[in-house]
C-alpha cells in the first residue's frame, strides 16, 4: 500500500507527489534565492523551501537566471553560503544529474582511499544513457577520463568489471538471445560451480553485457541447473570487491527499487547514518523511481523509510557543533514525493560481434595464441568492423583488445595486427610519429602520407596524434624535426587546406607559368630562392588534384618538357623528393603507391615498415587499383613480391590483404 495522507513536518503540509511547479518563474525563484543569501547569514528555510518544490530542469533555468541578473554561479554562492551536510545536500540537488553522479565518482577515488561501495552502487544501478552522460560530464567538469582514473585507482577484476560497465553497451531490455538463455546458464554454471576455479571473465561477459530481461530468465534457468542461485555461487565464488560488484549488479538486474531500498536501509541502521549514501540515493532517484523504493522498503522491513529517517534523529546529526540536521529528513522525504520514470535509450552491439568477441577471447587466453583464428577475423573484416570488435571487446571483458594482442602476438605480424586494428587516423598518427621519433627522421615516410591524404584525412589524423601525444602538435613536431624548406612544404600541406573540386581554368595558364620560374640549369641546383619555393608551394600545395592535372599539362604544351625531369635534375634532397611526389601522386595515385611497394621490397631486405604503411592505409581505398599499377609496371604482381619477400603469419595476413594474384 501507499501513503497517500499528506504527513505533517515541522509545521508544513508536504504533499505525495512533487511535480514542476506551476506558474514557474525562474527569474523570481533566482532573485529570492539571492534576497536569502544576502547579508550576514542565510535563510535556510527559504533555500530549502524553494529547492525542493522544484524539479531538476527548473533548477537549471534557476541557475541560468540567476547568473543572467546577477552575474554570479549559483552553486558557488550557495557553497560559500552554506556550510556541512547541508551544503552538500542543496548544492547536490542544484546540479544535473550526471554531474552529480560525476562529482559522486570524482569524490570517491580522490585522495589516499577509494569509496569502492560508491563506484558499486553507481556503476552497478545506471542505465546505459546515463552511464554516457555521466562520462561526458566527467570529462567536462575535470578534464579529464573517467576511465583512466577508475583503472588508476582500481585493480583485478573489479577493474575489468567496472571498465566494462562505463561502456554503456548493455543489451537494450527488449533484446533477449532465446537460443542463448540456457547457453549462459550453463555457461556461469561451468565458469564457477562445476570447476575448480573461477573464470571471471565469463562472469563478467554474461553479466556486463547481457539485457536485464535476458539476464532475468538466465538467472531462473541457472537456478535448475545448479540448485541454488545465482546470488549464493557468487559469494562462494568470488570475494572483496568484485563479489560485491557482481552481487549489487544481480541485485539491480533482479529489481533496482529493492537494490536502493536495501542500501537506504544499511545506510541507516545501527549506531550511525551513512550520511554521504543516504544524500545520494535520494537525490539521484528522487526523478527516477522514489516510490518504487519507497514500497519495496515498506514491504521488506514492515516499516516507512520515512519513519526509518525520523528515528533516532540523532542519526541525522551533521558533524557541526552538535547541532541537530532536521533539514535531512524534511528533504530527503520531499525527494521520494518527486516521481517521474525517464526514458531509457539505449544502444546495443549485436550478436555477432559478441560471438565473435567471445572466440577472440578464448584465443588469446592462457599461455598460446591462435594467430590463424586472430589473423583470419580481423584481415576479413573492414576497419568500422573492427572498431565494432574493439569495442565490444571492452564491453564484454573490460580489457583493451589493443593491448592484450600487442601482448600475444610480437614482431612483423604484431605490427601489422596492430595497425589494422586501428582507425585510419589514429594508424596516420602513429606511422608519423614513428618517422620522426629516435635519432633519424624518416622523411620518405612523411612525404608519403602528407602528399597523398585528403583534407579530412589530414585534420583527422592531427586530431588524432594529437590525442595521443597531449604534449605536442603534428606542426610543432614537424617544426621541431625539420628544417629549411623541406619543414615549411610539410607544415604547408600539414594544414588540411588544400582547395577542393574541379579544375579552376581560369587559373591554369597562370598557375603553369608559376611552375616555369623552376631554374633549368645545373648551375642554379640548391641555390633555389626562397621566393621561388614560395611560388612552388603556392601551386603544388595548395591547387586541388584536377586543377593540378591540367596545370600539369599545360605546362607541357608551353615548355616541351615533363615537369618531373625538371624537379630530378634541378632540385635535390627532400624538397626534390616531396615536389617529384606531388605532382607522381596528382598524375596517378594508385601508380605511386606501386612504385614505393617496389622499393620497399627490391634488393636484399624489405622496408617492412612502408610495406605495411601501405598495406594496412590503402587496404579500404584503393588497393586493387594499385595491384595493377604493380604488375603493369613491374610485370610481376604484388601477390608475388609479397610471397618471395615475406614469410609466416606474416606474409599469410599480407596476402590476405592483398586479395588475389592478378
Amino acid at each position: 500500500m501507499w501513503d497517500t495522507e499528506s504527513k505533517p513536518l515541522k509545521g508544513r503540509t508536504l504533499s505525495l507527489q512533487v511535480t514542476d511547479f506551476p506558474n514557474f518563474n525562474a527569474s523570481s525563484d533566482a532573485e529570492t534565492l539571492y534576497n536569502a543569501m544576502k547579508g550576514f547569514g542565510s535563510d535556510k528555510e527559504a533555500i530549502l523551501d524553494l529547492i525542493t518544490s522544484r524539479s531538476n530542469a527548473q533548477r537549471q533555468e534557476i541557475r541560468s537566471a540567476y547568473k543572467s541578473l546577477y552575474g554570479k554561479d549559483l552553486i558557488e554562492d550557495l557553497k560559500y553560503e552554506l556550510t556541512g551536510k547541508f551544503e552538500r545536500l542543496i548544492v547536490s540537488l542544484m546540479r544535473l544529474p550526471a554531474y552529480h553522479d560525476a562529482k559522486e565518482i570524482k569524490d570517491a577515488i580522490k585522495g589516499g582511499g577509494t569509496d569502492e561501495k560508491c563506484l558499486i552502487e553507481i556503476l552497478a544501478s545506471r542505465t546505459n544513457e546515463q552511464i554516457h552522460s555521466l562520462v561526458a560530464a566527467y570529462k567536462d567538469a575535470y578534464g579529464r577520463e573517467i576511465e583512466e582514473d577508475i583503472i588508476g585507482d582500481t585493480s583485478g577484476h573489479f577493474k575489468k568489471m567496472l571498465v566494462v560497465l562505463l561502456q554503456g553497451t548493455r543489451d537494450d531490455d527488449n533484446v533477449v538471445h532465446t537460443d542463448l538463455v540456457e547457453e549462459d546458464a550453463q555457461l556461469l554454471y561451468a565458469a564457477g560451480e562445476e570447476q575448480w576455479g573461477t573464470d571471471e571473465a565469463i562472469f563478467i561477459m554474461v553479466l556486463g553485457n547481457r539485457s536485464v530481461t535476458h539476464l532475468q530468465l538466465v538467472f531462473d534457468e541457472y537456478q535448475k541447473i545448479a540448485e541454488k542461485s545465482i546470488e549464493d555461487s557468487i559469494k562462494s565464488e568470488l570475494s572483496g570487491d568484485f563479489e560485491r560488484l557482481m552481487l549489487a549488479v544481480v541485485q539491480c538486474i533482479r529489481s533496482r527499487p529493492m537494490f536502493f531500498a536495501k542500501h537506504l536501509y544499511k545506510s541507516m541502521k545501527g549506531l550511525g547514518t551513512a550520511d554521504n549514501t543516504l544524500i545520494r540515493i535520494m537525490i539521484s532517484r528522487s526523478e527516477i523511481d522514489m516510490l518504487d523504493i519507497r514500497e519495496c522498503f515498506r514491504l521488506r522491513y514492515e516499516k516507512s523509510l520515512y519513519t526509518m529517517i525520523q528515528v533516532p534523529s540523532s542519526m541525522l546529526k551533521p558533524c557541526i557543533a552538535g547541532e541537530f540536521f532536521p533539514e535531512a529528513a524534511q528533504i530527503a522525504y520531499k525527494m521520494w514525493e518527486i516521481s517521474a520514470m525517464t526514458k531509457v535509450q539505449v544502444w546495443f552491439l549485436t550478436h555477432t560481434h559478441t560471438h565473435t568477441q567471445t572466440n577472440k577471447q578464448t584465443n588469446t587466453h592462457g599461455s598460446w595464441t591462435d594467430e590463424d583464428t586472430i589473423i583470419n577475423i580481423i584481415a576479413r573484416r573492414s576497419n568500422a568492423q573492427r572498431q565494432d570488435i574493439r569495442q565490444a571487446f571492452k564491453s564484454l571483458l573490460g580489457r583493451d583488445l589493443m593491448a592484450d594482442l600487442k601482448s600475444e602476438l610480437s614482431k612483423n605480424l604484431c605490427r601489422l595486427i596492430m595497425g589494422l586494428m586501428m582507425t585510419p587516423a589514429e594508424f596516420d598518427a602513429k606511422m608519423m610519429k614513428k618517422a620522426m621519433e629516435g635519432a633519424g627522421t624518416d622523411e620518405h615516410a612523411l612525404i608519403e602520407i602528407l602528399v597523398t591524404r585528403s583534407n579530412e584525412e589530414i585534420q583527422a589524423m592531427c586530431t588524432a596524434y594529437l590525442k595521443g601525444e597531449m604534449t605536442a602538435s603534428l606542426e610543432d613536431a614537424i617544426r621541431s624535426d625539420t628544417s629549411g624548406h623541406f619543414c615549411r612544404i610539410l607544415v604547408s600541406l600539414a594544414q588540411g587546406a588544400r582547395k577542393e573540386g574541379p579544375a579552376d581554368m581560369t587559373r591554369v595558364a597562370e598557375d603553369a607559368q608559376v611552375s616555369e620560374t623552376l631554374p633549368q640549369t645545373a648551375s642554379f641546383k640548391v641555390l633555389y630562392s626562397d621566393e621561388m619555393i614560395d611560388n612552388f608551394m603556392s601551386v603544388l600545395c595548395a591547387r586541388s588534384f584536377p586543377h593540378l592535372r591540367r596545370v600539369l599539362q599545360e605546362f607541357v604544351k608551353c615548355t616541351n618538357k615533363d615537369i618531373e625531369q625538371i624537379i630530378k635534375k634541378e632540385l635535390s634532397g627532400d624538397v626534390k623528393n616531396v615536389f617529384y611526389a606531388i605532382v607522381c601522386s596528382v598524375k596517378n595515385q594508385p601508380s605511386y603507391f606501386a612504385d614505393r611497394l617496389y622499393k620497399a621490397m627490391k634488393g636484399l631486405g624489405t622496408d617492412d615498415r612502408a610495406l605495411i604503411r601501405i598495406m594496412v592505409s590503402r587496404s579500404e581505398i584503393d588497393l586493387f587499383n594499385i595491384r595493377k599499377e604493380f604488375k603493369e609496371t613491374h610485370d610481376a604482381s604484388l601477390h608475388e613480391f609479397i610471397q618471395g619477400d615475406t614469410s609466416g603469419d606474416y606474409r599469410k595476413t599480407l596476402l590476405m590483404l592483398c586479395g588475389g594474384e592478378d
